[in-house]
């Protein structure tokens, strides 16, 4: 089962796909491993380069992270207008349920302003949860 959730800021379009990983979790280690996949959609008029990103983890077993750091899975990429990124990582919960928010500080090279790019919150939670 995944779930998909699309928000737009400034021009810029960011799609997250999540998924549940049975093969890579241990309920019985309160590990449950979600996978999420990352559209970034440039539909303005100029180019952009993504800078940092800025994630806060919530869990329901009251546990909440804050996750920054420069570009995303290693990459700053510069996305032209009409163009994409696109990426996987993933997330580690001991509740089997939480949710995730954040946003990009990206430039637009034209004239070097930083610009926030809202990244929509989403929800994970293991399947078996929701009956």
């Amino acid at each position: 089962m995944t779930q998909m959730v699309t928000k737009t800021t400034n021009g810029i379009t960011v799609s997250v796909q999540i998924e549940y990983q049975p093969g890579y979790s241990s309920p019985s280690q309160q590990h449950f491993v979600f996978t999420y996949r990352i559209n970034i959609r440039n539909e303005g008029p100029h180019t952009i380069q993504l800078l940092r990103r800025y994630w806060n983890i919530a869990d329901a077993a009251r546990q909440h992270r804050t996750v920054h750091g420069d570009g995303v899975v290693g990459q700053q990429p510069v996305i032209e207008p009409g163009d994409f990124h696109e990426y996987v990582s993933g997330c580690t919960l001991k509740s089997g349920i939480g949710k995730m928010w954040g946003h990009y500080d990206v430039e637009r090279i034209m004239d070097g302003e930083i610009l926030r790019i809202n990244i929509p919150e989403f929800t994970m939670v293991v399947p078996y949860k929701l009956n």
